[in-house]
């Protein structure tokens, strides 16, 4: 007589109701998307209108936009009343022009048909041990983002986004006293730099980063009076850096593999002049019961770029190849933290 097979035990319903929320997620960052580009934050940031009348500013079709604004309450962007009337609510807010730390770059940058693409090919990155990116985009990222410089933009934004939300923390814990000069090293518009110059009056700096990316960065200088003390180079810092007593790496390392970020800190070790330092701004990965939101961003470094997020130790060799060697970690309110190192 044959065994009967026992039945699995039933899971809770809140366990379904949560994989089923997580497997749809992926809807709300293009509902975001469409909610900025209809501007939603600023026409909702002093009264409440009608779908109508949104379109109608927007030149957008009446229906469509009532149903996007129709999720919009869902997704918890907006309310509305019996008469038809949407509001704005404070997570709506984050998007508008005006508001301090707004995430509208960094809204921009994540829902890239560059960044969303490659995620197509997520599985084959993780059963090959490598990104498929150039088999979804034709080409590597930033090649991407060169021939196509809307999206180049819109990159750039999101990393100014990313710290304005994020890096004026981690602007707190560097010290610039006595610092001669800082490069932002793929500093996209400088906004790390300029957070420190705004701190220290005296910093002079240079934003470095390739020549289709810093075409904005010297009116974003301009525009913040920092053109005196501000130069905007564009190069390869895998050829060559500026010399300066201090290198500003922030979000730079995670992009590439273990070869090429040896060889950008090195360039920076062999330019930096004598009692120089280099502070390397990362998510770093907590043990394996706490690895934290890095992590998460190690999946999509999977899905874009040849690099990936590391651990401390792993950042301490990668330090030790290139001739320098770690003398602190610098934490604050936010999740990424400083590593500062010195020449051996």
């Amino acid at each position: 007589m044959g065994t009967q097979e026992q039945p699995s035990a039933v899971l809770p319903a809140d366990v379904y109701l949560q994989m089923s929320q997580m497997m749809t997620s992926h809807w709300i960052p293009q509902v975001v998307r469409a909610a900025f580009d209809l501007s939603l934050a600023d026409h909702l940031a002093d009264r409440g209108l009608t779908a109508d009348e949104v379109a109608q500013r927007e030149d957008s079709a009446p229906t469509t936009t009532f149903r996007l604004m129709r999720a919009c309450v869902a997704a918890g962007l907006l309310t509305a009343d019996k008469e038809g009337r949407f509001f704005s609510t404070p997570l709506l807010a984050t998007l508008r022009k005006d508001a301090p730390g707004s995430l509208r770059g960094l809204a921009l940058a994540t829902t890239l048909p560059a960044q969303w693409l490659s995620w197509n090919e997520f599985t084959a990155s993780v059963r090959k041990g490598e990104t498929q990116v150039e088999v979804a985009l034709g080409t590597t990222f930033f090649d991407y983002l060169e021939k196509h410089p809307s999206q180049a933009r819109d990159f750039s934004e999101g990393l100014t986004g990313t710290t304005s939300l994020w890096a004026a923390e981690v602007a707190k814990s560097i010290d610039t006293t006595g610092v001669q000069k800082a490069v932002d090293l793929g500093g996209a518009n400088g906004s790390l730099l300029h957070l420190l110059q705004e701190a220290n009056p005296d910093l002079r700096g240079i934003v470095f980063d390739r020549p289709n990316i810093v075409e904005d960065a010297a009116a974003e200088t301009e525009r913040k009076g920092l053109a005196d003390r501000t130069e905007v180079l564009g190069g390869d810092f895998f050829e060559s850096v500026p010399a300066a007593d201090l290198y500003l790496l922030k979000f730079i390392l995670h992009d590439w593999d273990d070869e090429r970020c040896v060889t950008i800190l090195r360039n920076c070790r062999e330019a930096m002049t004598e009692g120089g330092r280099i502070t390397v701004v990362e998510l770093i990965v907590g043990e394996l019961d706490a690895p934290g939101f890095g992590a998460l961003m190690d999946m999509n470094m999977l899905a874009n770029q040849p690099g990936r997020e590391r651990s401390l130790e792993e950042y301490d060799v990668l330090l030790a190849k290139a001739g320098l060697r770690r003398t602190q970690v610098l934490t604050s309110n936010s999740p990424q933290s400083v590593i500062e190192a010195v020449a051996l």
